[in-house]
């Protein structure tokens, strides 16, 4: 179904992926995990066999249909209703938008003719509607969007109106929707990069069922390892060290217990060929005093660099970005109010009336359903949107930094080192490029454009920019979405050891246990209460 051929990947100069042959393959029933760390190249390779864009060298041969969920999706009309989104996956959106004007014709024409030539069109549109599943189909993209969490009344507003996280599902459903003609069966390849991002356990738990029971093709990068285990029966690993695919086909168990394995018999391989080899240089030394020697001592060296050259390399230690987040400035008491914030799309109340103070080293935690606007309440405590009533009241010495979940604060045309530069514009070149190497930046990298960066790479770059902050309230909107597991555990220690005030919001119940919480604000009603261990549950179930 996919085919890549002497695939080649790079980011600027930097190779990231080499697989010679065709080795890479996906075929019906194939259910692939892609994987390696933060940088590796996996979303990179992903938007290649996707077609998104060419690899450096190589070729992408595909057959049948593909659906593809990219890490950001970037959607086109916002002002086209989510319903209306998720049908044109099929071609459906249009055929009913046609039939509702022809029937505004027949209704209305007064005019025989143009009545009887729009009775015919909705004739033709009806039958072509009805050889596409017509309202079964509708049927069955309501129920995929409801097991993912979008209910009707979301499905009835524009895109423009979703939170990023209801946007993103409403794509997920689509390219779900086009993978099913109902009974599960399809051609189709599903590429599927970070796919339970924003999804609650139930709603995980009926995508695992989906990808379990998909027959086409199917690539998933997931952080999410109970994913990996139940679904994936391939892996692919990238390793960033050596910039090549190792290919298991197996499933995750096998694969990690493999993985472990290989890497032992690796590291003993490579101890007893040392010691081999430092016996015949210690030879060829004593050898190589005496001329008449010579000859042989310098065979014996290249029979100790071959031994050495032969061997599969040990896999290095990746390499960890030291996340620590900066040492807030000094304000007052309460550095951020705010009184009656109301938000409104069009006749749709977000929330209303939402009273908060953020006190002096303060942590908070702003819960909700999806779409409830935890995302909208902190891009208004930012200052990135504006309430339609009540406002901020910001106090002595504020320094706000912002994360935002769908890394809106950077700019994707800039390169890395563009955007550290414009998040911190008064500090010196050395400090902004020690800051950088902490996150893993250096070399050429820092002029890649940050479009072309991984979803993690994205998230280390958005931290780095709060750490040159100063800042003395955090708003973080999931900041452990799309990082690896040593990343995510970077957070959340700078989580802990952070010393100013955190508006958190997260389905991540790690990051909450991180944070240690003294209050909660619900949304919609944005009442307060102390945390405790109830909320930390509803984390956990969400």
């Amino acid at each position: 179904m996919i085919t890549a051929t002497d695939l080649e990947v790079r980011a600027g100069a930097r190779t990231l992926l080499s697989a010679p042959g065709d080795q890479l393959r996906i075929q019906p029933g194939d259910r692939i995990g892609l994987v390696g760390r933060n940088g590796a190249g996996k979303t990179t390779s992903l938007r290649i066999l996707a077609g998104e864009t060419q690899p450096y060298a190589g070729e992408i041969r595909t057959s049948g249909p593909v659906g593809y969920l990219p890490q950001d999706p970037k959607e086109g009309d916002l002002d086209v209703l989510a319903k209306d989104r998720v049908l044109s996956a099929r071609g459906l959106d249009e055929i009913l938008a046609s039939m509702a004007k022809q029937q505004t014709l027949m209704e209305e024409a007064a005019d025989d003719k143009i009545r009887d030539r729009a009775i015919s069109k909705y004739a033709r549109l009806e039958e072509r509607f009805s050889a596409l599943g017509g309202y079964e189909a509708e049927s069955d993209a309501a129920r995929i969007c409801s097991s993912l969490g979008l209910p009707d009344r979301v499905l009835e507003q524009p895109l423009r109106t979703l939170s990023g996280g209801q946007r993103r599902r409403v794509e997920l459903a689509r390219i779900l929707f086009a993978a099913s003609d109902g009974s599960g069966k399809s051609d189709m390849t599903l590429l599927l990069d970070e796919p339970t991002n924003h999804l609650d356990a139930d709603s995980i738990a009926w995508l695992r069922t989906f990808l379990q029971n998909h027959d086409g093709g199917l690539v998933v990068i997931s952080h999410d390892v109970d994913l990996l285990a139940d679904v994936v029966n391939r892996v692919w690993f990238l390793d960033a060290v050596r910039g090549e695919a190792d290919v298991y086909n197996m499933g995750w168990k096998r694969y990690l217990d493999a993985r472990a394995t290989d890497e032992q018999r690796r590291k003993r391989e490579r101890a007893n060929a040392e010691k081999k080899a430092g016996a015949l240089r210690v030879q060829a030394a004593k050898l190589g005093a005496k001329a008449t020697k010579a000859t042989a001592a310098q065979q014996m060296l290249k029979r100790a660099e071959r031994m050495m050259d032969e061997l599969d390399e040990v896999r290095v230690a990746d390499k960890t970005a030291h996340i620590r987040f900066p040492e807030p400035a000094p304000c007052g008491k309460t550095p951020l109010m705010a009184s009656n914030l109301t938000k409104v799309y069009g006749s749709l109340e977000i929330f209303t009336g939402v009273d908060l103070a953020i006190d002096k080293g303060s942590r908070v935690v702003i819960l909700g359903l999806n779409g409830a606007g935890k995302t909208t309440l902190l891009k208004l405590l930012a200052g990135v949107e504006k309430p339609d009533l009540g406002g901020l009241e910001p106090g002595r010495g504020l320094k706000v930094g912002y994360f935002a979940q769908e890394h809106d604060t950077l700019d994707d045309n800039a390169t890395v080192w563009e955007n550290i530069r414009h998040a911190a514009p008064d500090a010196g070149e050395q400090d902004l490029r020690g800051l950088l190497g902490a996150f893993m930046f250096t070399g050429p990298q820092l002029e890649q454009p940050a479009g072309t960066l991984s979803g993690g790479e994205k998230t280390r770059l958005a931290l780095a920019g709060l750490v040159s902050s100063a800042a003395n309230v955090l708003l973080l909107d999931e900041p452990t979405n799309n990082l690896d597991p040593i990343s995510r555990e970077q957070v959340l220690e700078a989580l802990r050891s952070y010393t100013g005030a955190v508006v958190l919001v997260t389905h991540d119940p790690g990051a909450a246990e991180a944070l240690e919480p003294q209050r909660v604000i619900l949304l919609p009603d944005g009442t307060e209460d102390h945390w405790s261990d109830e909320y930390q549950e509803l984390i956990e179930l969400a």
